[in-house]
């Protein structure tokens, strides 16, 4: 029995054990008895604030959520991106550039599944993952969220294939709204900028407590996690320089915008 299918099967024990059918507790939560019944049956993804409310309602104290974060939720990542996703919880500040995606805290559900296309991933993988991803963005409104400062190639908003309009227009839509939040700054290189340092691929800095800064590169065959002084100040210097590349803040958000209009 996978992590998944262990809490699937919690949650239908601990909903016989109330004495609750799949509609009364529907009833209870404002869902219908069809959604009740798909999660526990794996058909449908299991979300976060579902579960949140499953878990309040049955009375479980929490151990449903912290099941879900401690063996599902980064469950299917590997070691190394585990290690990354705390990182990740605790910083103060991130700083993300990209080339190819929109970093992964500001995705749409479609976007993320999306990416996720043509990978050897079963369809409950596909759904714990892209779960997994949507519960991440948990950090952007937090209490005290880390300030989060995306600089994105102008090919993350332009590519994307013609069936794929609707998703595109969302995801868009999304950035600008995210683009809204006072811990949020995004930024865009724009393509006539020509050569520039981000063609070496996507990194992610992070600040974090005591004066610390742990870094996040990836490519096609690997991915890491960076904490060395040295490699640490190439990200930095690197950043630096990709940086100065980018239209300002506002100018991004107007050519955001304009793009985002190409797709509606």
């Amino acid at each position: 029995m996978s992590p998944l299918e262990f809490l699937l099967h919690e949650l239908r024990r601990r909903r016989v054990s109330a004495g609750l059918t799949q509609t009364a507790l529907g009833e209870r939560l404002h869902f219908s008895d069809t959604h009740v019944s798909a999660v526990e049956t794996g058909s449908k993804p299991l979300k976060p604030d579902y579960l949140r409310a499953v878990d309040a309602e049955l009375g479980a104290g929490g151990l449903l959520v912290e099941m879900w974060e401690e063996l599902v939720r980064d469950g299917t990542a590997p070691a190394w991106f585990r290690d990354w996703l705390e990182i990740e919880r605790r910083a103060l500040a991130l700083r993300w550039f990209e080339t190819a995606y929109v970093p992964g805290l500001l995705q749409t559900e479609a976007y993320a599944r999306a990416t996720l296309a043509g990978e050897r991933l079963t369809p409950h993988e596909v759904d714990q993952l892209v779960a997994a991803r949507l519960d991440r963005q948990a950090i952007l409104t937090r209490e005290r969220p880390p300030m989060i400062i995306a600089v994105l190639d102008q090919a993350v908003i332009e590519r994307g294939a013609e069936e794929a309009r609707p998703m595109m227009a969302e995801q868009l839509a999304r950035i600008v709204a995210c683009a809204q939040l006072p811990n949020v700054q995004l930024q865009v290189v724009p393509t006539r900028a020509g050569m520039y340092p981000g063609y070496g691929g996507p990194f992610t800095l992070a600040d974090l407590p005591e004066n610390r800064r742990a870094g996040h590169a990836d490519n096609q065959l690997a991915a890491r996690i960076v904490d060395g002084a040295d490699e640490i100040a190439t990200l930095v210097g690197r950043w630096e320089r990709i940086r100065g590349y980018a239209l300002p803040v506002d100018q991004s958000l107007e050519l955001i915008k304009k793009v985002a209009t190409s797709w509606s």
